[in-house]
């Protein structure tokens, strides 16, 4: 006859899947009943209406049920009291407390998490669908990935990687959504839906502060940060919030992208960001009849860049239909077509990445501490 104690062992495999962690290591298993061959477990959600509430109870059906001796698995929850919200953003947090108004904030990541920050001078490049291709493929090779939208007025992220709900706030601790295994962080979750953004420099720094400061990323081995085209003040405060950030510069092939990206590369050397390489994106086309490659946007733009820059040219992305398909399908290309020409391209642009970015940090949290403006 299986034992109260077989099922709290089994519960270990159910993991939260936003906070990624067991819910027997969260507290949230409340009560476990065995009558017999029939089971029933009460889990407690972090918030009323979670909408991972299916998620789990799928998850607890199955860990359970596998046991030998059970017939059946009923599952019910519960919610935790604002002391227990409490408690369990102190046990993530490390026991740190959430800064209050006109406190200082606190930007923390893992030691292991690098910071891939992927620019470019100027819109139309195709920025936002590499860095949701790129993000999905460094994450296809086991690595915990998270993504910020920080192209504060062109948000597209949650779209392009499928996401359609808003993150969970747990006692001022924000958890991020997942999907596709990748926890995403957007200006457009605080927005009405399609929303135009018309917060000015002072709004703006502060919800980019958030993005990272109140986030629980968890341990992340890379976040992703799609940032706006150009110079603008969103740039400027990103470069000097991020922790050591690696920056990838995206050009097209012709001329004036190359000499816009040359800007985007002057300041992020003025706020402490390290170029770590250049990807050419709308590189060629490939005749879907024929294999015949043409170049409409011209060539040699991103190699002639990168010689300027004295960084690797990481990349040569072609131009062509499925990515586009995918990004507006919600389901990055690397997942739902990777043989796909440009997700080929992508898949070894993500495998030549971690070899140009600095290594990691120490073996403490590495925090950095900036006033609210």
């Amino acid at each position: 006859m299986v034992s109260e104690a077989d099922i709290r062992r089994a519960l270990i495999a159910v993991i939260d899947p936003e906070i990624r962690r067991s819910v027997v290591e969260l507290e949230m298993v409340r009560d476990v009943t065995v009558t017999g061959p029939a089971v029933s477990v009460t889990i407690a959600l972090t918030v009323p209406g979670c909408p991972m509430k299916a998620n789990l109870e799928g998850q607890v059906r199955h860990h359970v049920g596998a046991l030998d001796g059970v017939e059946s698995v009923s599952v019910a929850f519960d919610v935790m009291t604002p002391e227990q919200r409490t408690a369990l953003r102190q046990r993530l947090q490390g026991g740190a407390g959430a800064a209050g108004e006109g406190e200082a904030k606190t930007i923390s990541l893992s030691p292991r998490t690098r910071v891939i920050a992927v620019a470019s001078g100027k819109g139309g490049v195709g920025k936002s669908t590499l860095t949701a291709n790129l993000a999905a493929a460094l994450a296809i090779g086991g690595a915990e990935v998270g993504v910020v939208d920080a192209d504060v007025y062109g948000y597209s992220l949650p779209r392009m990687l499928g996401v359609n709900r808003r993150p969970v706030v747990v006692d001022k601790m924000i958890v991020p959504p997942v999907n596709h295994d990748l926890k995403v962080m957007s200006i457009g979750f605080f927005t009405e839906p399609d929303a135009a953004v018309v917060w000015r420099g002072p709004m703006l720094h502060r919800a980019l502060e958030q993005f990272l400061s109140d986030v629980h990323w968890g341990e992340l081995d890379y976040l992703v940060v799609d940032m706006p085209p150009g110079t603008g003040d969103v740039s400027i405060s990103l470069g000097q919030l991020l922790p050591a950030p690696d920056l990838l510069l995206v050009t097209t092939p012709q001329p004036a992208a190359q000499k816009v990206a040359m800007r985007a590369a002057e300041v992020a050397g003025k706020t402490g960001m390290r170029i770590a390489g250049v990807v050419e994106n709308m590189s060629h086309l490939v005749c879907s009849c024929c294999g015949e490659v043409t170049r409409p946007f011209g060539e040699g733009g991103g190699q002639r860049l990168a010689d300027d820059l004295g960084v690797p040219l990481l990349g040569q992305v072609p131009l062509d239909e499925p990515l586009r398909v995918a990004a507006d399908g919600g389901t990055p290309l690397v997942l739902s077509d990777p043989d796909a020409a440009s997700a080929a391209a992508i898949r070894e642009l993500a495998s030549a990445v971690p070899g140009v970015l600095r290594p990691r940090r120490g073996a403490e949290k590495i925090t950095k501490r900036l006033a609210i403006h």
